[in-house]
């Protein structure tokens, strides 16, 4: 079971903060379900959301900083970079996200919370962006700017249709407006950190660049984000690890009104944690120190105090 670490004289309030998988896992579950209904239900004016993306297109072109235009030709015109990053983008961010979280709940699960509290705050920021800043991708402007849907291009050979990462025949279950920020880059972000600061191998180390890396350039290989979507991303990160500490703060002062916290805090506030018995340091069972006592030495006097010759205490 993970357990907090806990310095000397907090062991008892440990179970306060231990944190299981059956509580857990319902939380995440919800926040992804609230994640998924707002980016449904967050959908703007299409002629809006085409204003938006054009005016990211002209200003990239102004900064010379339109990546996404030769990335998206190479990803059409090879089969074989393209097919694969159109699987990168439908399927990563379901598999390694989840796949990080428990490897810290399991392995590191004293920095668990703080990971988890920082991914959902930037999740809920970004969604604010979906919904005050409504955004048409790349793939969905006209012919005439030059980009091509790879993912549509290449749908026979997987479970999408024309509708990004949508199952054939649901495209109206998704928000084909969620294009700024690209979350599917902050979410990679946060992964490489948390392989970059938690691995101990060079291999997750190699991992925690790849990973957030290859994501951005998919992203735009595929039309589905354009590069300042790929900035907003990180920033929304950056924004979610600032205010980490104090959505923390905010859980435990909510959690210490609760019933169940506050009774949870009388238990952690007691000062015995040995059940009531009065023991001290190298006894092992708790009326030793009445035998010490029969002995004819004061109950707090070591051997050197009752005199050289005093006999030792009956064990």
């Amino acid at each position: 079971m993970p357990k907090t670490e806990t310095t000397p004289g907090t062991e008892a309030a440990a179970p306060r903060t231990r944190l299981r998988w059956w509580t857990e896992l319902p939380l995440i579950l919800l926040v992804y379900a609230c994640y998924s209904a707002g980016r449904l239900f967050a959908r703007g004016e299409t002629d809006g959301a085409v204003d938006h993306g054009l005016a990211i297109l002209r200003i990239e072109k102004f900064l010379h900083i339109n990546a996404e235009h030769p990335l998206n030709r190479l990803f059409t015109r090879e089969a074989w970079l393209g097919v694969p990053a159109d699987f990168w983008y439908a399927s990563l961010h379901y598999l390694v996200t989840p796949a990080i979280l428990i490897w810290l709940f399991r392995a590191r699960a004293v920095h668990y919370r703080a990971a988890r509290t920082w991914l959902m705050t930037s999740t809920f920021i970004g969604l604010i962006g979906f919904t005050l800043l409504p955004t048409c991708p790349p793939r969905l402007l006209s012919a005439g700017h030059g980009f091509v849907d790879t993912m549509a291009q290449y749908s026979s050979y997987g479970w999408w249709g024309g509708a990004a990462s949508a199952p054939k025949g649901l495209a109206g279950m998704t928000n084909q407006y969620a294009a700024m920020p690209s979350l599917h880059v902050g979410w990679a972000l946060w992964c490489g950190v948390m392989l970059w600061r938690y691995g101990r191998t060079r291999t997750t180390r190699v991992a925690a660049v790849a990973y957030p890396l290859l994501t951005t350039i998919v992203v735009m290989g595929t039309a589905n984000h354009y590069f300042l979507d790929a900035v907003a991303g990180a920033a929304v990160m950056g924004v979610g690890l600032f205010l980490t500490p104090y959505m923390m703060r905010v859980a435990d002062l909510i959690r210490a009104q609760l019933p169940f916290g506050a009774g949870g805090s009388q238990v952690a506030g007691s000062s015995i944690v040995s059940a009531g018995c009065q023991t001290s340091t190298g006894e092992r069972f708790p009326r030793q120190r009445e035998s010490r006592a029969g002995s004819g030495a004061p109950p707090s006097a070591s051997p050197t105090d009752a005199g050289e010759g005093a006999p030792a205490a009956a064990r």
